[in-house]
């Protein structure tokens, strides 16, 4: 893992996003000299390559960042050739026209701007897949991987290590479990060795070339740690985790069942500096006007097929609670029938639910419903980027029955979030404990550069329709 600005990103994920950048960049410059050869353009190579780096860098950058929106490099995703296959082919049509205007703009050379790009989405295709992909696969041998030991053998290191090998992202090796003095014996069904407890951790960490060291047990009191030998490993460069920090690295959430407040209160996060909330709002500001002028027009076919089908008012507005617990008015399109809450009780919306119109169901499922929030944003309600706001009942409830459930009231709540990319609807009390764990790494680690790839993902979410209801 590589921490960038406080967020922890997958070594792997970083390796195939610098990777795709130069093949990208190799691809589009590859078309202009190719279209210069044939065309028998008589010019020194050095000075063709300088001509073509302005559009070739246009090239290279617009098809990442659609890559990135598509969900190329979700954790979950990484090293997937179909998802690779997928992401290429949905950014090569959505990339044709604004690549052509660009390019007719940028280009100095004598060539057609759809020559140079259907030559290079060719060679896009060629480039990823023949040439990245065995370089990447040396990855997945674990070349680059960190060799990570489990301090306990009972159902919580087996959880971790099912963790590991299902969504470590290419990140990490499991070596193996080191039993502490709390297991019972070891849980059935470990995927990796337990190794001799006689003999010192440091000499096992070094032997094995361990990187990491998880302290994959919840009940630490009454000697059933090695102290000593952990101190000793970390003197001699090993790092060690607890199950929350660990799982905050590997996962990008914060789990409730291995939380104490002093891992809270003590650890890095939070970071509330003027500079950051400015930073911030500026980014809300610039991001909320480009993307009103963008949708005007989505909102107001919204508005009409709202009303064409059923009526007024096609805009509601619904109590929701912000930041530090103050209440606000959030703002959507109607997309339930007027008496969908007749009886004045707050209920969890459902998968299939009567209460939703056929238009509403639509708006629901692209997210067209949200756009009115933009206006929150503008007024400073909301933020671009946050935990979604709750309806004060469910706050109440959740609050009781929750630990730290208030915490995700330190930033504005948003129009989108890190549980919204990374969770499906929450429509329970168990979802909302999922959810929390999302809200609660964003509101610890939260930075532009989080806020960036939110709002990418986001894409995603929208174009398959995820997690809609």
């Amino acid at each position: 893992m590589i921490r960038v600005f406080d967020h922890y990103v997958p070594t792997r994920t970083v390796l195939e996003l610098s990777m795709d950048f130069m093949l990208l960049l190799l691809a589009a410059i590859g078309s202009g000299v190719t279209l210069a050869a044939v065309s028998g353009v008589p010019m020194h190579p050095a000075d063709l390559v300088g001509s073509l780096l302005p559009e070739a860098l246009s090239f290279a950058l617009v098809m990442l960042v659609l890559f990135a929106a598509f969900g190329a490099y979700q954790r979950e995703r990484v090293g997937s050739l179909r998802a690779l296959l997928l992401c290429m082919l949905l950014a090569t049509f959505v990339s044709v026209g604004p690549l052509f205007f660009l390019v007719l703009q940028l280009s100095e050379a004598e060539q057609h701007p759809l020559h140079f790009l259907g030559l290079a989405y060719i060679y896009q295709f060629i480039a990823l897949l023949l040439i990245r992909r065995p370089l990447m696969n040396a990855h997945s041998r674990g070349l680059w991987n960190r060799k990570v030991l489990l301090i306990g053998c009972g159902a919580d290191a087996l959880a971790v290590a099912a963790d590991i090998m299902q969504r470590g992202g290419g990140a990490y090796d499991l070596v193996g479990f080191y039993p502490s003095g709390h297991d019972d014996g070891p849980a059935p069904g470990l995927p990796a060795p337990v190794l001799d407890q006689t003999r010192p951790l440091a000499a096992l960490a070094g032997e094995h070339g361990i990187d990491d060291i998880v302290v994959a047990v919840r009940e630490q009191r009454g000697g059933v740690l090695p102290l000593r030998h952990l101190l000793e490993c970390r003197t001699l460069g090993v790092a060690v985790h607890s199950l929350a920090t660990f799982s905050e690295r590997l996962k990008g959430e914060v789990p409730l069942d291995s939380l104490k407040a002093s891992w809270l209160i003590y650890g890095n996060g939070f970071a509330q500096g003027w500079m950051r909330t400015t930073v911030k709002r500026l980014f809300d500001v610039i991001v909320a006007l480009v993307l009103l002028a963008l949708t005007w027009w989505i909102m107001l076919l919204a508005a009409l097929a709202i009303f064409i089908e059923d009526g007024a008012p096609v805009l509601f507005r619904q109590e929701r609670v912000g930041r530090a617990g103050k209440t606000f008015h959030v703002l959507k399109f109607r997309s339930m029938r007027t008496d969908a809450e007749k009886d004045g009780v707050a209920r969890w919306a459902q998968a299939n639910d009567s209460r939703v119109t056929r238009v509403g169901r639509f708006v629901r499922k692209t997210r067209i419903d949200e756009l009115p929030q933009l206006f929150n944003v503008l007024r400073g309600e909301m933020s671009l980027v946050g935990p979604r706001p709750e309806r004060p009942s469910f706050v109440e409830q959740l609050t009781e029955q929750i630990p730290f459930y208030a915490i995700r009231h330190s930033v504005k709540p948003g129009l989108t979030g890190w549980a919204q990319v990374r969770f499906s609807y929450g429509a329970s009390l168990a979802d909302a404990r999922r959810k929390l764990q999302f809200d609660l790494y964003y509101v610890k680690n939260h930075s532009l550069v989080l806020d960036a790839q939110i709002l990418l993902e986001t894409v995603r979410v929208v174009v398959f329709g995820e997690g809609a209801r």
